[in-house]
């Protein structure tokens, strides 16, 4: 009896398979998980500590105080560096937008922290802009701010990027006060589209037409290549009374940007 009751026994785990499978199978997609979500957690934690959302609608960044403080400059360079040879042509293309944006507005952070005080970006000897000079190792190569935006998130075709990457610009997008995360990627995209463009330094109405910011002119290949597929674009993410005045003159006047420092005032 007790031979048979133990070939039972045998045949039953022998059906079942090993008792710790299923969470062997698991664990991998477990931990991916978990490092998605964590992936840029130490740049949300800075941006949440010196990004200063205004009444006007305008982000600042408190410059000053990140410059004064060793350990977060400590913990912005390693967050940075954490990229250096990330597989990026593994990332999905929410993925290649939310990683890229995030590591190109980290390193112009850190240039400015550096810089500072400084009362613009293109302060000194670049009188055009040092995007070209600022570079940075990820994905195991080293790269240029100006490659970051022009080569990586341009050619990723979704005009959106504008509103991801920040110039340290008055006159720029917001920096948000959190990372940019691939699962939540679309949302938080429009809604800094939406905020951009229903601020004046994204769109302002004058009796004589539009004046908009000059992102539209710079990049108006990316928006649709004409001035009527801007005011397309505009109108898509603009409220109910912004949208009911544009339509009624669609007409760019004027392009305007300011590179002012988007420091804390």
């Amino acid at each position: 009896m007790k031979q048979m009751i133990a070939a039972a026994l045998s045949i039953t785990a022998i059906l079942a398979g090993p008792p710790a499978l299923a969470e062997t199978v698991n664990q991998p997609t477990q931990e991916t998980a978990i490092m998605a979500q964590s992936q840029h957690a130490a740049w949300s934690k800075l941006l949440q500590k010196y990004v200063v959302v205004s009444s006007d609608g305008i982000n600042r960044v408190d410059y000053a105080a990140l410059k004064n403080n060793a350990a977060d400059r400590k913990a912005l360079d390693a967050y940075i560096a954490r990229f250096e040879t990330t597989d990026f042509d593994a990332l999905t293309t929410a993925e290649k937008i939310a990683t890229w944006s995030n590591i190109y507005n980290a390193v112009t952070v850190r240039y400015i922290v550096g810089e500072y005080p400084t009362k613009s970006i293109r302060s000194g000897i670049f009188s055009t802009g040092p995007w070209k000079k600022i570079k940075t190792m990820a994905g195991g190569q080293n790269i240029s701010l100006n490659d970051i935006e022009h080569e990586v998130l341009r050619n990723l075709d979704d005009p959106r990027i504008h509103y991801a990457i920040n110039c340290a610009s008055y006159s720029c997008p917001n920096l948000l006060p959190k990372a940019l995360e691939a699962s939540t990627l679309d949302k938080a995209l429009d809604k800094a589209a939406s905020d951009y463009i229903n601020n004046p330094r994204g769109v302002t109405v004058t009796d004589r037409g539009l004046v908009v910011s000059e992102i539209y002119n710079w990049f108006e290949e990316d928006f649709g290549g004409s001035k009527s597929a801007v005011i397309d674009h505009l109108v898509k993410y603009a409220d109910a009374d912004l949208k009911a005045q544009i339509m009624a003159n669609p007409k760019i006047r004027k392009y305007d940007y300011d590179w002012s420092l988007n420091d804390v005032e």
